[in-house]
């Protein structure tokens, strides 16, 4: 059986009470990037050795979303049990909302199976981190030819299926608060169809990790705003996979506005 720190394989999460020091409740944002970082230092100096194993980076990442609890934040993950283990592997398909979610996801599905993420260029370039993502080893797209970047998914992102790999994809050009439907085009559908995989939908809401004015990826936290990911049942692809496109773009408008309407 695979290691299960947070014991998601017995059905939904809801952050228990914490119990918090005072550090963490005068000054979230500070502590959450010192525990965060700490996390990430680790484990780029394994990678930069060579010596980063996929569980070892799950295992960081499930750091991470301590810390979240840590400074005050609450983790809801809702829908993970209609994901079977034994129907491994998929494609996940999510809104990107923050940096937060590539490391919720390696927390949440490394229970059920071994999974990979399609990532963009500037990651495996970025200080520091630029090492972990090249020891996992990730489906990489410059998202400056889309068709270029649509081959190398399909390519790649097959490859890694067939070795029974899941893979993550975030079908939007950058990050974004709100979901926009326009910008979330069909290249998970695509893999998916081309594997003969079914496609899992994933809406998640990460605005707990805050953006930066003047770098992006280091805004403020906030605990106040719950981390929440809901999880859909697979579906298979038919045909082109427009109706299931459609499908999964209602599905995460649907669960945006309940968020909203909270």
């Amino acid at each position: 059986m695979r290691n299960d720190p947070l014991g998601l394989l017995k059905g939904d999460y809801i952050t228990p009470p914490q119990k918090r020091k005072w550090l963490h409740r005068t000054c979230p944002t500070l502590s959450f990037y010192r525990l965060m970082l700490k996390e990430v230092f680790t484990a780029s100096r394994a990678g930069k050795r060579g010596h980063l194993t996929f569980d070892q980076y799950c295992d960081h990442a499930v750091g991470v979303f301590r810390a979240v609890e840590k400074v005050g934040g609450r983790i809801e993950i809702k829908g993970y049990d209609q994901v079977p283990a034994d129907g491994w592997p998929y494609v996940f398909v999510a809104n990107h909302m923050s940096v937060l979610e590539t490391f919720i996801f390696a927390a949440l599905l490394n229970p059920k199976g071994g999974h990979m993420f399609v990532v963009k260029k500037a990651l495996i370039e970025y200080p520091v981190f630029k090492h972990v993502m090249r020891s996992l080893d990730p489906v990489v797209v410059g998202r400056e030819n889309p068709r270029e970047d649509l081959m190398e998914v399909l390519k790649k992102g097959t490859e890694k299926l067939q070795s029974g790999l899941s893979m993550i994809i975030f079908p939007q050009k950058t990050r974004t608060l709100a979901f926009e439907p326009e910008n979330f085009n069909t290249i998970g559908i695509k893999l998916a169809r081309r594997a003969a995989v079914p496609v899992v939908p994933v809406a998640l809401k990460t605005d707990f990790w805050g953006q930066g004015k003047r770098f992006k990826d280091f805004g403020g936290i906030f605990p106040e705003k719950t981390v929440r990911f809901q999880f859909g049942a697979p579906i298979d692809v038919k045909g082109k996979g427009q109706a299931e496109h459609e499908e999964i773009v209602r599905f995460i408008e649907k669960y945006f506005s309940l968020w909203e309407r909270e």
